[in-house]
C-alpha cells in the first residue's frame, strides 16, 4: 500500500515502528499532489517547502521521543481557518489581502500536535455555497468526476481528502458545509456540537470539524482541534472525552429514519435506496429502526434564508463599489435579496434559527440516533453554484443537514453507497446534543457493516 492510502492512524504506528518516517510520507504526498492539483484545484497556499521542514523537524522529535498526537502526519485546514502570516480571502476575489495576525484555534492545535500543515484548502465566496465555485479561487472538482463539483463550502477539503492529499482535513459547517461535500466525496465529514471546536470568530451555527476517510482519524482528529481556545466565547467547557473508544453495540438502539425533510429538492431514487439500505443493515445488526415525520417547513428554510441574506448584504454593501463588483455574480445576487427585508422580517428570519432548533429536537427525542440523507441529490456540474443553481432557491438541497447546525446537535455524513452512475451517497447520522462520541461510534459500527468501499477515479 502506498503511504497516500494509509490513514493517519495507520501512519502514527508506522511511525511508532520506525517502518515509515515522516519524511517520505511527506514526500509521497507531495508527488500526489503535484500529479492531481492542477485537476482538483483544492489548495490555496500551498507550501512544499514549509511542509518537508515540518517533516523533517517531526522525524527529529519522533526520533527524539517528542512526538505529539498528530506529529507527521500530513494535514490541510480550509482556508477560512486562519493560518499567522497568511491572507484570508473568504473565497471572494472582493477581499483584501491582508496577512492573518494569529493561528485561529484550529490551526494552533494542529501545529501543537505536530502535524504537517501542507496549505489550505479552496471554498467558495464567502463560504455560502454548495460548490467550489469561486470568484477568487479556480473551481474545485470532485475526484470521483472531474465534470462534477466536491461540494461546498469545504469543497478543496473534501477534494484533497477524496484524492490521498494527506488523511487529515478541516473544514468548517454552518448549514452542511463539512457533510455535503464529504457525502459528495465518500468521506467521513463531522459536524461536531456546537462550540465542541472553538472556532475564530464564531457565529450560530458554525462549527469547525473533521474531513477524513475513516471514522477513526475523524476521532484522532477531534481529540486534538477539540482543546479549549479562550477567544470563543460561545464554546462549550472542556470535557474528557475517550475519542479513540469506537465500539459500539448496536443491538436495541432506537434509530429513527427519516427519508422526508419537509421541504426542498426529493431524494432522488438512488439516494433513497443507499439509505435504506443502510438501514436495513443497522435492523440486521439488531437495531430498532422506525420512521421520523419530516419537520422542517417552508417557513423555516425561507425564514433563515432571508437572515442569511441580510447577514451578506451587511458584509457586502459594506465594501467600496469596486470591491463589491469582484464578488461572485451567483452570491451578488443572492445577498442583494436581503437589501429592500424589512427589519421586522429580518427578525422572523433570525427567530427562525430557534424553530429549527426546537423541531429538530422534538423529532429526535425518542431516539438514539436519527438516520438521513446527507444530500437528496447526487453531486451536480462543478460549474454549478448549487444543485438548483438558481440564487432565488439557494438552499433547497441542505434541509436534513441545516436542522443539527441550528440545534447545535453532533452530525456526522459517510459513506452508505453509490448511485447507478457511481458517485457516492452519504448517510447522515445525528446524535443527541453534546453525543459526539456516540455519534462516531455509530459511524464506526457502519463502517464494519456496510458495502464494499470504491475508490475515486482520479
Amino acid at each position: 500500500m502506498e503511504p497516500t492510502d494509509l490513514t493517519a492512524t495507520e501512519l502514527l504506528a508506522a511511525y511508532r515502528a520506525g517502518t515509515l518516517s515522516p519524511v517520505e510520507v511527506t514526500e509521497a504526498v507531495l508527488t500526489r499532489i503535484d500529479a492531481l492539483e492542477t485537476s482538483l484545484h483544492a489548495l490555496y497556499a500551498y507550501d512544499p517547502s514549509q511542509a518537508r521542514d515540518a517533516a523533517k523537524a517531526s522525524e527529529q522529535r519522533w526520533v527524539a521521543g517528542e512526538a505529539g498526537p498528530l506529529d507527521g502526519v500530513p494535514l490541510t485546514l480550509k482556508e477560512n481557518i486562519a493560518t499567522k502570516g497568511t491572507p484570508v480571502p473568504l473565497g471572494t476575489a472582493a477581499t483584501e489581502l491582508v496577512p492573518a495576525p494569529a493561528d485561529a484555534p484550529a490551526a494552533a492545535r494542529v501545529r501543537e500536535a505536530g502535524a504537517v500543515l501542507l496549505g489550505k484548502t479552496t471554498m467558495p465566496d464567502y463560504g455560502m455555497l454548495t460548490s467550489g465555485l469561486s470568484s477568487f479561487h479556480t473551481a474545485s472538482r470532485n475526484p470521483w468526476d472531474l465534470s462534477r463539483t466536491p461540494g461546498g463550502s469545504s469543497a478543496g477539503a473534501a477534494a484533497a481528502a477524496a484524492a490521498g492529499y494527506g488523511p487529515l482535513h478541516v473544514g468548517t459547517d454552518i448549514g452542511g458545509s463539512i457533510r455535503l461535500p464529504a457525502g459528495w466525496c465518500g468521506l467521513v465529514g463531522l459536524k461536531p456540537s456546537f462550540g465542541r471546536v472553538p472556532v475564530h470568530p464564531p457565529f450560530p451555527g458554525r462549527v469547525a470539524g473533521p474531513m477524513t476517510r475513516t471514522v477513526a482519524d475523524a476521532a484522532l482528529l477531534m481529540g486534538v482541534v477539540s482543546a479549549p481556545d479562550s477567544r470563543d466565547h460561545l464554546s462549550l467547557p472542556p470535557a474528557e472525552i475517550a475519542w479513540s473508544q469506537l465500539e459500539l453495540d448496536v443491538t436495541g438502539l432506537r434509530l429513527g429514519l427519516q427519508l422526508d425533510a419537509g421541504v426542498g429538492l426529493p431524494v432522488e431514487d438512488d439516494v433513497r435506496a443507499a439509505v435504506l439500505d443502510a438501514a436495513s443493515r443497522f435492523e440486521a445488526a439488531g437495531a430498532i429502526v422506525e420512521p421520523v415525520e419530516p419537520f422542517l417547513t417552508r417557513e423555516m428554510l425561507d425564514g433563515l434564508d432571508d437572515f442569511w441574506r441580510v447577514r451578506a448584504w451587511c458584509d457586502i454593501s459594506a465594501l467600496p463599489p469596486e470591491r463589491q463588483a469582484l464578488v461572485l455574480p451567483y452570491i451578488a445576487a443572492w445577498a442583494q435579496g436581503g437589501a429592500e427585508v424589512s427589519g421586522v422580517a429580518a427578525y422572523r428570519g433570525f427567530a427562525q434559527m430557534d424553530a429549527i432548533s426546537v423541531a429538530a429536537l422534538r423529532a429526535g427525542e425518542p431516539y438514539d440516533f436519527v438516520l438521513s440523507p446527507t444530500c437528496p441529490v447526487s453531486a451536480p456540474p462543478a460549474e454549478w453554484a448549487s444543485p438548483t443553481n438558481d440564487p432565488e432557491r439557494p438552499f433547497e438541497h441542505i434541509a436534513f443537514t441545516v436542522p443539527y447546525n441550528m440545534s447545535g446537535q453532533p452530525a456526522v455524513s459517510l459513506n452508505c453507497g453509490y448511485t447507478s452512475g457511481g458517485q457516492p451517497v452519504g448517510l447522515q447520522i445525528a446524535g443527541r446534543r453534546f453525543d459526539d462520541l456516540g455519534v462516531l461510534q455509530l459511524a464506526a459500527a457502519f463502517e464494519g457493516i456496510r458495502g464494499p468501499q470504491r475508490s475515486p477515479g482520479v
